[in-house]
């Protein structure tokens, strides 16, 4: 990874490049610690500390929810918005129609996308100023609610920006970055706490020990999943056009064990977390006491039920945006067009037959790898007593969005090896 980055570095394009995503990704952490006006911080603390949903959400947006800063509402309406965006474009043959019309029809679902962000940021903003941090208000007036809630929405607003400039002029995907880096963030204040409750005796080295453990065998696990592939071959059938004869040669279809990567997980979380926004609407409520009961992991029934949901919803998710990004028909389509095949299999429908039932094999595996990884901190809290919102999925996503850049850089070198080579 080093060597790869300092031969990157090397090349004046790609160092552009990367100097420009550092540069946003600073101006992120500079808006991490801008307040919100008219919000009494330490009230904020002391809610976000009791709950530990709302510390994992501290942990993803690097501290500014927990601080109520111009950003406390991260990336998470943009995240929402896609997962209704697929959601609609499957359901309404309009939308569908519309992503199938090349780039343009790309761009305007991104522009309802767009827009349905800024009205769940206004819809999350409204709920957490007027009922999860009613209290934490200095100035209960109308105008000062409406300052915070523009603030917050604001906010979301500039991070869906500087994410999509981070994945145009950039390196990697801006939005998947912007979280990696709330995550790396809080990584020092993280082990300075674990630091200061061993020196206290709460923590034992024996527990430290089993989590680096843990953390290294699961890391190891990350990569061998992310990069685990099922090779299917395929065989070019040889023409003659013309003069000259194509084809005769032999490839292989590469399906990734996880092809969704890290966003079953970030879809997951972001619904779960919908119910805790729309139960602060109700303080007091009989809603608000069936999510904090049921759908928060804080007592023993909502603990349980909450990690089945989270397991469910990812699992659900690995299977869709593989559906989504993986047509096995128009595969085999596009094979049969050029003359392809897989040996054994007849082309056309049998093939995409095969196709969609090797998929389905291979992505439960990962599905349920990442089930797995996501409950780990709840597991780690009852094996060996250490509560820890760094957990599997934290380094699901900062390994997974590590290698997926990575391998963005290496692309973009790749590429630019060959236009010399060409020149």
């Amino acid at each position: 990874m080093i060597t790869t980055l300092r031969n990157a570095w090397k090349i004046p394009d790609l160092r552009g490049k990367i100097l420009y995503t550092m540069m946003m990704l600073v101006i992120f952490r500079l808006g991490s610690v801008i307040p919100v006006p008219g919000i009494d911080i330490e009230v904020v603390r002391n809610i976000v500390g009791n709950a530990q949903l709302f510390s994992l959400l501290d942990l993803f947006s690097g501290g500014a929810f927990g601080n109520m800063t111009i950003f406390a509402l991260s990336i998470t309406p943009y995240i929402t918005a896609s997962i209704i965006m697929q959601l609609l474009t499957i359901a309404i043959p309009a939308l569908e129609e519309l992503s199938k019309e090349g780039e343009e029809g790309r761009k305007k679902i991104a522009q309802y996308q767009r827009y349905g962000t800024v009205v769940l940021a206004l819809i999350q903003a409204t709920g957490i100023s007027i009922g999860l941090f009613r209290q934490a208000l200095i100035q209960t007036d109308a105008f000062s609610i409406i300052v915070v809630i523009l603030t917050l929405t604001a906010g979301t607003a500039f991070l869906m920006w500087l994410g999509e400039q981070i994945t145009e002029k950039g390196i990697g995907n801006g939005i998947s970055l912007l979280i990696f880096a709330g995550i790396v963030s809080r990584v020092p204040d993280s082990v300075y706490r674990t630091y200061v409750l061993a020196q206290q005796g709460e923590i034992s080295i024996i527990s430290i020990i089993a989590f680096l453990a843990i953390a290294v065998l699961v890391i190891a696990a990350v990569v061998l999943i992310t990069e685990g592939v099922r090779k299917i071959p395929v065989q070019y059938a040889k023409r003659v056009v013309g003069r000259k004869m194509y084809g005769g040669q032999s490839s292989h279809i590469p399906l990734k064990v996880n092809q969704a990567g890290v966003i079953p997980v970030i879809f997951a979380m972001s619904l779960l977390s919908f119910p805790q926004i729309v139960g602060s609407f109700f303080p007091g409520s009989g809603f608000e006491g069936f999510v904090n009961r049921f759908l928060t992991p804080s007592t023993g029934m909502g603990t349980f039920i909450y990690v089945m949901m989270q397991a469910v919803l990812i699992i659900f998710f690995t299977y869709f945006y593989t559906a989504v990004t993986f047509n096995p028909a128009e595969v085999a389509t596009n094979m049969k067009k050029n003359g392809g095949f897989i040996p054994g299999i007849r082309p056309g429908k049998p093939t995409s037959d095969y196709l969609n039932r090797v998929l389905t094999r291979i992505t439960l595996a990962g599905a349920c790898f990442l089930a797995t990884i996501a409950v780990l901190p709840i597991a780690l809290s009852q094996l060996i007593g250490m509560q820890t919102a760094f957990g599997g999925t934290a380094l699901l996503i900062v390994v997974g969005v590590a290698l997926e850049t990575m391998k963005q850089v290496e692309a973009q070198m790749l590429m630019r090896h060959y236009q010399g080579f060409l020149k």
